[in-house]
């Protein structure tokens, strides 16, 4: 495939292409590994979108901490079996690259996952994936889950967006007032959301949302817009400094710097789809002074 002169591959592993985006509208990078876009920042942003750990581990079959993991198809542990990997297979195999092309206000790349003899010892239904990528002054991103087998089955998914921030402390996030969550730290607890989200400790909700929403960012003086589509589950999280430390490939005190908004379907949003059938998940960011 011949790629347009603005998109670049790099190798930081040996057999492990990243691509390396350099247009008028964004700077980015995508890895093969997990169709997963590591890197955003438009044009006049001197602060990345996305947040990328400097410990993050770029090796096959490993998930890469930061950027937008997909998580497919299902979210968190296995739901029976909790020797099969967190969040599913799709973040931890190499796509393939099928389209790439560049347009006067943004990059468009289309990735690939079918199901194979591998795939199947994990998850035993036929699928194909395929992850579109609009770089630009706003970054889309959409999974759409195709049943190519014979029968009916359900998943999970998400967008796990991690989004850079000034400091945690002093983020509001609005779009989720009046609505319900599952509180996952400590004891799994239904509660209610009034008002903003604000943290000053471990958060880690799924809300039961299908809107949008918008991170209030004062430290760095920039409003992040998170719309979403074929989304039941809004999840927002920040591990705090104990779960930090736990982490190995997240420095100790990176929490500060970044949150994840994720456009997702989990618990009893999860999808079914029939064969021949097919869903569709998206999230865009925006910043509205750019767009």
């Amino acid at each position: 495939m011949t790629l347009p002169d603005c998109i670049t591959i790099e190798e930081p592993a040996p057999g492990y292409p990243v691509y390396v985006i350099n247009h008028p509208a964004a700077t980015a990078r995508v890895a093969l590994h997990g169709a997963h876009v590591m890197e955003w920042t438009p044009s006049g942003q001197q602060q990345p979108v996305l947040y990328l750990s400097p410990q993050a581990v770029l090796e096959h079959g490993k998930p890469i901490r930061g950027g937008i993991p997909v998580c497919w198809p299902w979210f968190g542990g296995h739901p029976v079996d909790a020797t099969k990997p967190m969040h599913g297979i799709a973040r931890n195999r190499l796509w393939e690259l099928e389209r790439a092309d560049a347009k006067e206000g943004h990059v468009a790349m289309l990735f690939k996952l079918e199901s194979s003899a591998e795939t199947r010892a994990l998850w035993p239904h036929d699928f194909r994936c395929y992850l579109g990528v609009s770089i630009g002054a706003s970054l889309e991103v959409s999974l759409m889950t195709e049943n190519t087998g014979d029968a009916a089955f359900t998943f999970g998914e998400a967008l796990h967006t991690y989004l850079t921030v000034g400091d945690i402390t002093q983020i509001k996030v609005s779009g989720l007032h009046d609505t319900h969550y599952l509180d996952t730290v400590g004891e799994r607890t239904m509660r209610h959301q009034d008002g903003d989200i604000t943290f000053d400790r471990e958060v880690d909700r799924q809300y039961s949302s299908t809107g949008g929403t918008v991170v209030e960012d004062s430290s760095l003086g920039r409003t992040l817009v998170v719309n979403k589509l074929g989304s039941g589950t809004t999840v927002v999280w920040n591990p705090w400094i104990e779960k930090s430390k736990r982490l190995a490939d997240l420095p100790d005190e990176a929490y500060h710097g970044f949150l994840c908004v994720e456009a997702a379907n989990a618990a009893d949003a999860a999808v079914t789809v029939q064969p021949g059938g097919r869903h569709v998940l998206l999230t865009q960011i925006s910043l509205p002074s750019v767009v």
